[in-house]
């Protein structure tokens, strides 16, 4: 049974760890670290935007919400390569969706690279449709949104 709770900075290594391992393989498709690899994960913990996703008492997966005027922003969702295949992504999208109805917001947007092709599909798959492609902060994204009723 997994469990979901916010993360606290006794979790911080525990996180960098699981992001190098989620992420590391992207840096050659990518050429460069992709952004979550980059990110300042104490100001996201102090800001009570970190979520963890915990199987018995080992961290698999991780999800960053940030609330926007008018959305959240599925910031980042991660699970450890050894955990998927088991549907902890989902797990965590469906928490996200939760949490985003529940604080008042009606649309989820989220952002991944465009080489992250399988991410693509999930979000996909899950009911998120591309609104649009940028180039930002040397990152090619494509945008997705879900409207939540």
């Amino acid at each position: 049974m997994d469990r979901i709770r916010p993360a606290n900075l006794s979790d911080l290594a525990a996180i960098e760890r699981l992001v190098e391992a989620a992420y590391g393989h992207y840096v050659a498709r990518i050429g460069k670290p992709p952004g979550p690899m980059l990110d300042d994960y104490a100001a996201h913990i102090a800001a009570g935007r970190l979520h963890l996703l915990f199987q018995e008492n080992t961290l698999f997966g991780l999800v960053v919400l940030i609330e926007n005027a008018d959305h959240m922003l599925l910031d980042n969702v991660a699970v450890h390569p050894e955990a998927q295949g088991q549907g902890l992504g989902r797990r965590l999208i469906a928490f996200a969706e939760e949490h985003t109805r529940q604080v008042g917001y009606e649309r989820l947007l989220l952002y991944t690279h465009e080489a992250m092709i399988e991410n693509l599909a999930l979000y996909q798959h899950l009911g998120f449709r591309e609104i649009r492609r940028v180039e930002e902060k040397g990152y090619r994204r494509v945008y997705m949104e879900k409207m939540l009723a």
